[in-house]
């Protein structure tokens, strides 16, 4: 009897390692933190799962019987080449200027609003390709329910029970081949069966058809767009982008049959399905491609290699960026919970590694959506479900593009930027005939807003629109991507786009006749109006954000003239400009001045917080050099408050770094990581459950910022050094990170930290020249021999700030002290190529 006891406990341990083992090769997952991960389908689409290889973007939605994915493609976009100027503005510039000076705002905003703003177009809207739809008849009453984004490999996977039958569907964008490829498995031989079809919102037109027995093909053209503000005879802009999405399905066992434009495979074994998308576009003026002939080849090409070296070539091309950087802040018993939960907790608790996914997540955003040779990201970086999405799913240059772009350099991913970079160049082409048909100027302009074919004019009205500096914004990041690299080549090549930019600032410049400056007229300070104005009328000069994007531009391209040896002349005159420009303020409520008059209300909580520029992304605030802006600008930031939209908490979160406050911009994160979009969860921005950034509605530039926001806390550069952990909130006491980038091609080769101060850190130099280090706790070398402490300006060209203006002061003004943590800094002179080892002493 005790035989058969012991026999039948050994057959019941077998059958349930059986079991274990099958389960966890079905539905087991790699031990890694980098996944989001769902106990329940996508309820709608802010919470279906983001892929996307830079051209090819794809929303998972993980429904077991109605599968959708939703497709895009980068250049898909409405209309067709075009351009948006109002040459009557050069007719009344003059008076609109000197409207602005005699205080007369109405009237000059009535006056640009006819003749600045475009009466041809107010940019084309990005739009979804549209939607593949995958029916499984039965799958409805499912359990053991999965869903993840393995942000490690790029690669979405859902995988749940029906009947006994455990199903697993496996889908990527492949950065390698060009194509979405999606893989139907089930552990039951033909055991898969389903439906395949394709639609696009309406009104589109396009056309179904089956090409073969088992391609499934959408064709269509771009919407038609005309802007409701433009007047009733102005005809649309053409939809010229032609598209070619087409699905080729592979079975493995059973049967594929065609009906009414619908593809069925009926008892297979596994499937695999190859997604492609082509269009017409090959630039901005040029749109005379094949999108078939693409589409189709994209396919060809990809099944003549099996789906292993398929997903294998692509999650290692996919790696080669994302692993540059990995970041560890220490780990709770939260990451047992569905990724939902964690963002609906992470407040009320302690989940130190969301807040690194959610970096880390940013990352993968910017490489899925930002790719060398490709588009920029917009407005929503590539995902995009409607033909008319929010504020056009465009590129709003006002603060929005920009700030997708902030993580790029510090964080190790300098090819993403490369998209940015193009756009600038295009833009330095568009818009110079914008400066001379609108201004009769020299150089180029970009107003607040460009689309995929490069507008240049002012859009939407005056209250947006009619701020003529976002080309000097967007070329600060010509120099910026140089700052992290030194590459002289690639600065001969932008160099003409940053010239072109500070020309037309030399040329756009004029005097305000109260204090002789140099302002920039008429422009606003986005996207909002001085106490006291009617709610539309914000038209001014020489707004601060202005003052200090000028100043920013004309510096860095002198300073790239001098490094290239050209231009002596031109050097000379910008540098006279210079000292025209006018100072940066401190007004009656301490705060640092939005305006050129002393207007800022303290208690305004609007989402902008242009002025504050000079602190971040620029470095024309610090501490060490002017305390007193420092101050005004902290002043700033707590009256305009913490809550906001997504971006600009996120934004908050990158100033509040600057300030060196870490435990405040920790708060922020907190603010950021709330779930919202759920019925009873709370308004406003936040995060939705797919862990996109809710302005509200959806908005990629919040993850971006939250990204570079968190970069900013552990290893800023920009201030005569590189400042180890200069904003580590309290809560982070032990942690490390590898792989950050420091202006001058220094390279955090690792950096940890412990009880709040650095333990040991890893510089590896790429250019030579001297490494000024500061941190809040002694260092000596790993051999335990002292550091050269520093002493006077650095040597190293990369590191030498800006000379501005005293500020001015007014005389209500009663500035609190600044009050900083002593610091120590190091001077290490280094060779190319050499790594310097340092530890806490």
């Amino acid at each position: 009897m005790m035989n058969k006891i012991i026999a039948y406990k050994k057959n019941k341990i077998a059958v349930l390692i059986i079991v274990l083992f099958i389960v966890s090769n079905v539905f087991g997952q790699k031990k890694t933190d980098l996944k989001l991960w769902y106990t329940a389908p996508a309820a709608d689409w802010n919470e279906a799962l983001p892929l996307g290889n830079g051209r090819l973007g794809a929303m998972v939605f993980g429904n077991p019987a109605h599968e959708n994915i939703q497709l895009n493609e980068n250049t898909l976009w409405a209309g067709g080449p075009h351009r948006n100027d109002n040459p009557k503005a050069k007719e009344v510039l003059s008076e609109v200027r000197e409207l602005i000076f005699q205080d007369k705002y109405s009237e000059a905003h009535r006056l640009a609003e006819g003749a600045f703003i475009s009466k041809k177009s107010h940019g084309m809207p990005y739009e979804t390709v549209g939607n593949l739809r995958l029916n499984f008849v039965g799958h409805q009453n499912f359990s053991n329910y999965h869903r993840e984004l393995d942000i490690e490999n790029a690669v979405n996977t859902t995988m749940y029970t029906v009947e006994g039958v455990d199903y697993k569907r496996e889908i990527f964008t492949s950065f390698s081949d060009q194509v979405i490829v999606m893989k139907l498995t089930a552990n039951k031989k033909g055991a898969i069966s389903f439906s395949a079809s394709m639609d696009r919102p309406a009104p589109s037109k396009v056309t179904l058809s089956l090409e073969n027995e088992n391609v499934l093909k959408m064709t269509g053209f771009g919407s038609d767009n005309k802007n409701k503000r433009l007047p009733k005879d102005v005809p649309a802009i053409k939809g010229e982008v032609e598209f070619d999405a087409r699905v080729k399905i592979v079975p493995n066992g059973g049967e594929l049959t065609s009906e009414n434009n619908q593809l069925i495979v009926s008892k297979a074994n596994s499937v695999i399905l190859y997604i492609s998308v082509a269009t017409n576009f090959v630039n901005y003026n040029d749109i005379s491609a094949d999108p078939h002939k693409k589409a189709a080849d994209y396919i060809a090409k990809a099944e003549k290699k099996d789906y292993k070296q398929l997903l294998s070539n692509h999650s290692a091309l996919y790696q080669k960026y994302f692993k540059r950087v990995s970041l560890n802040l220490g780990k709770t018993d939260a990451v047992k919970k569905p990724t939902d939960v964690r963002i609906k907790e992470f407040s009320k608790g302690y989940d130190p590694s969301l807040a690194a996914i959610y970096f880390q997540f940013g990352r993968y955003l910017l490489i899925s959506s930002s790719q060398p040779g490709g588009q920029p990201a917009n407005l929503q970086g590539l995902w995009c479900n409607q033909l008319t999405p929010p504020w056009k799913s465009a590129y709003t240059v006002n603060i929005n593009t920009q700030m997708n772009y902030w993580p790029a350099e510090v964080t190790n991913l300098p090819e993403m930027h490369e998209p940015l970079i193009q756009l600038v160049k295009d833009l330095s082409v568009t818009g110079k005939e914008t400066a001379e048909v609108m201004y009769g100027v020299d150089g180029w302009v970009t107003h607040h807003n460009t689309d995929l074919w490069r507008i240049s004019g002012p859009v939407d009205g005056a209250t947006w629109g009619m701020w003529p500096t976002g080309g000097t914004w967007l070329s600060q990041h010509l120099w910026e991507k140089f700052m992290f690299s030194g590459d002289l080549d690639y600065l001969r090549s932008v160099y003409p786009a940053m010239k072109g930019a500070s020309e037309f600032c030399l040329s756009f410049l004029t005097k305000d006749p109260e204090n002789d400056w140099l302002v920039i007229s008429p422009s606003i300070s986005p996207e909002h109006g001085p106490k006291g104005r009617p709610k539309s009328v914000n038209i001014e000069a020489g707004t601060t954000m202005d003052n200090q994007l000028v100043f920013d531009i004309l510096t860095k391209t002198i300073n790239a003239a001098k490094l290239l040896n050209v231009d002596s002349e031109w050097i000379q005159k910008s540098e006279q400009t210079l000292s025209k420009l006018p100072p940066m303020q401190i007004g009656q409520y301490n705060q640092l001045q939005e305006w050129i008059e002393d207007l800022d209300d303290p208690e305004n909580k609007h989402r902008h917080v242009s002025h504050l520029y000079g602190l971040y992304p620029s470095n024309l605030i610090s501490p060490y050099r002017n305390p007193e802006l420092f101050q005004g600008a902290k002043n700033t930031l707590i009256q305009r408050g913490d809550p906001s939209t997504g971006w600009s908490m996120n934004w908050k979160i990158n100033l509040w770094a600057r300030l060196l406050d870490g435990n405040h911009a920790y708060k922020l994160m907190g603010d950021q990581i709330k779930l919202v979009g759920r019925p009873g969860s709370p308004k406003g921005g936040g995060t939705y459950a797919n862990m996109l950034d809710a302005h509200p509605p959806f908005q990629i530039d919040g993850n971006f910022g939250f990204t570079s926001g968190l970069t900013e806390m552990l290893v800023q550069s920009h201030d005569e050094a590189i400042h180890l952990i200069p904003a580590l909130p309290d809560v982070w006491k032990d942690g490390n990170v590898s792989g950050l980038r420091a202006r001058g091609s220094f390279e955090i080769i690792a950096l940890e930290w412990k009880n709040g101060v650095v333990e040991k850190v890893v510089i590896k130099s790429k250019l030579g020249g001297n490494c000024r280090i500061r941190t809040y706790n002694e260092l000596v070398y790993a051999d335990k021999n002292e550091i050269t402490l520093a002493s006077g300006m650095n040597k190293n060209p990369f590191y030498q700030t800006p000379t501005i203006k005293k500020p001015l002061i007014s005389k209500s003004a009663t500035l609190n002290e600044v009050v900083l943590r002593p610091t120590y800094l190091y001077d290490i002179p280094t060779k190319i190529g050499q790594e310097i080892v340092l530890i806490k002493k």
